[in-house]
């Protein structure tokens, strides 16, 4: 999702370059919707690989 997320935030900056502002916007809007699942992803896992790790100590 990450690189997903880095490949619409490049295509808005080079759209952006180029004029095309409604493109830029779009592609800008899905980059930081593919971020922040990401990151919602990244926190979830986390957490339950924590959890895992602590019931593996015990």
């Amino acid at each position: 999702m990450l690189k997903w997320a880095i490949i619409f935030g490049l295509i808005s900056l080079v759209a952006a370059l180029f004029g095309f502002t409604g493109i830029a916007a779009g592609a800008a809007g899905i980059a930081k919707i593919l971020f922040v699942l990401f990151a919602i992803a990244f926190v979830v896992v986390l957490a339950l690989a924590l959890m895992g790790a602590k019931s593996i100590a015990k």
